[in-house]
């Protein structure tokens, strides 16, 4: 039996091909490598280069690798670019969901973990937010991203297919051991652009909105270091493996940090002044978003290990300056 991890290649999908790999787990990854990266992948874990929505593929892979359990990480995640370009995410985030889950379904896959997002919420009407919170995403990322939860719940029921799906918060920091972390180029999260900065790859790093209703102006966001979220998707496959109920869980920490507030703890882990430049607010965008955490310490026994600002950012940078070192010896 074996694990297929959909965007393997990627920032959190490769985290999880090494905790997995670690764990025993015979791994098997689906990636097109558009954004991911073959190297990032944990040695032993199989790539297969193809899309997630060909059905064909799928049903081999599946098959011939007896695939017990899906983790479903692909996908396009930029909430700007889904405000820009809503059809290319509801094929990329929904459609091609679709044919995963049916090919799940038809291949008799026991347990699949789907990689949601808090952008299902929209603007929550209390903070923090829970799971039971209404949903009312403000941007076509976080509509395609519901529209496959729901079909995951109708796919539950109908065909008895185990699922937990795990809604992100903001994702930060890279592995404690040093094996792979965020490596696009031109990539958008906010930590990876500051990092870049203090590391002299970017000249300036953009603040969108500071004129929100927050004590300094500037957005909040719950940062959840990525190996805390990978063990929690591990955590989950062990939920579903003992028989465990169809779950909908937060993946946050329950504490927000201000953009400004993370920017600073960048300059205090870096010893660099960042060139910061106030922008008008981006489309899609929320004030603040903090997790609701309970359900899942309580369900999962899911404890964070790396719940500190500073820690997030030192792995982060400890990654980018890793990085720095792999393209000077290419």
């Amino acid at each position: 039996m074996s694990v297929l991890v959909t965007g393997g290649g990627g920032y959190i999908g490769s985290q999880m091909t090494h905790d997995l790999v670690d764990r025993g787990e015979r791994v098997v990854v689906l990636d097109d490598l558009s954004t991911g990266f073959e190297w990032a992948m944990a040695p032993g874990a199989e790539l297969i280069i193809g899309d997630v929505g060909d059905r064909v593929l799928l049903d081999r892979i599946m098959r011939s690798r007896k695939v017990e359990t899906v983790l479903h990480f692909a996908g396009s995640i930029v909430v700007p670019e889904s405000v820009a370009d809503p059809l290319g995410y509801y094929l990329n985030n929904t459609v091609k969901s679709r044919e995963l889950i049916a090919a799940a379904i038809a291949n008799d896959v026991a347990n699949f973990v789907f990689s949601s997002t808090s952008a299902v919420y929209g603007t929550p009407a209390t903070l923090p937010v829970f799971e039971d919170a209404p949903l009312n995403p403000l941007s076509p990322y976080g509509a395609s991203k519901a529209m496959t939860e729901r079909m995951l719940a109708d796919a539950s029921l109908a065909y008895g297919l185990r699922t937990v799906v795990l809604r992100y918060f903001n994702v930060a920091g890279a592995d404690p051991k040093g094996r792979t972390g965020q490596s696009t180029r031109g990539a958008t999260h906010l930590l990876k652009v500051a990092i870049e900065v203090a590391t002299g790859q970017r000249d300036h790093v953009a603040v969108f909105g500071t004129d929100y209703d927050t004590p300094d102006g500037t957005g909040i966001r719950d940062y959840i270091h990525v190996a805390d979220l990978v063990r929690a998707h591990s955590q989950a496959i062990d939920h579903l493996r003992g028989g465990g109920e169809d779950l909908v869980l937060n993946c946050g920490y329950g504490r927000g940090y201000s953009v400004l507030e993370l920017l600073d703890a960048v300059q205090r882990v870096s010893g660099r002044v960042l060139d910061i430049r106030p922008r008008s607010r981006r489309a899609g965008d929320v004030a603040m978003m903090v997790a609701a955490a309970d359900r899942i310490r309580e369900t999962l026994r899911w404890t964070p290990r790396y719940d500190d600002i500073d820690v997030i950012v030192q792995h982060a940078l400890a990654w980018e300056n890793t990085l720095l070192k792999k393209r000077e010896a290419a």
